[in-house]
């Protein structure tokens, strides 16, 4: 009897692409593809380059999985290669200065000039609030952003992506104690940005 696809291992999704099961790559990609573009757009800070890191980071995987010793867990090494990748992309945006210009009549996606219509989300918080809510979310997103990388990623990889300290050690190379320091110092910072 086979397994069902969400009791199959990673170790044992790899064996079955090694082997010529192109659909194992599918399900790894279908399994970690959302963990990929969360841990992009923590460094990054914008959906578009989280995205097109999140699809590089499974060209790279594709590509390099046949090599894929097995050292480290699946997840710890496809993290690594994220990781790596939204950094490289931060770098490359910091270099080209990039700016983004949003003009207030740029069609809405998705829909013809014939009529722009919005539809607001069914919600149980008061207008006032949620606009508040939303604000506060939005400047704790740019605080994080102009935090030194060392910190935002370890604070990203803990409080977005949920991972352990020991896991964010062993991915990131340093010592458990560097990474609770770090995490620390970075929430520390984050509340006397944010008055909070």
């Amino acid at each position: 009897m086979s397994k069902h696809p969400d009791q199959i291992s990673d170790a044992e999704l790899v064996t079955k692409f090694r082997n010529g099961d192109a659909s194992a790559f599918d399900q790894l990609v279908n399994r970690h593809s959302t963990r990929a573009y969360q841990i992009a757009y923590g460094v990054l800070g914008n959906r578009e380059d989280a995205e097109e890191v999140a699809q590089d980071v499974f060209v790279r995987v594709y590509r390099a999985l046949p090599k894929f010793r097995g050292d480290a867990e699946f997840t710890t090494w496809m993290y690594r290669i994220a990781l790596n990748l939204a950094r490289n992309k931060y770098r490359w945006n910091k270099c080209r200065g990039i700016q983004k210009n949003i003009s207030i009549d740029a069609p809405i996606e998705g829909r013809d000039d014939s009529e722009s219509t919005f539809d607001l989300p069914d919600t149980e918080e008061p207008p006032d609030e949620l606009l508040w809510n939303r604000e506060f979310e939005q400047n704790v997103l740019e605080e994080i952003q102009k935090l030194p990388p060392i910190y935002r990623e370890a604070l990203v990889l803990r409080n977005v992506e949920e991972l352990s300290y020991e896991q964010i050690a062993k991915l990131l190379g340093c010592k458990l104690g560097t990474i609770k320091s770090r995490i620390a110092r970075a929430r520390e910072e984050l509340r006397q940005r944010l008055k909070v």
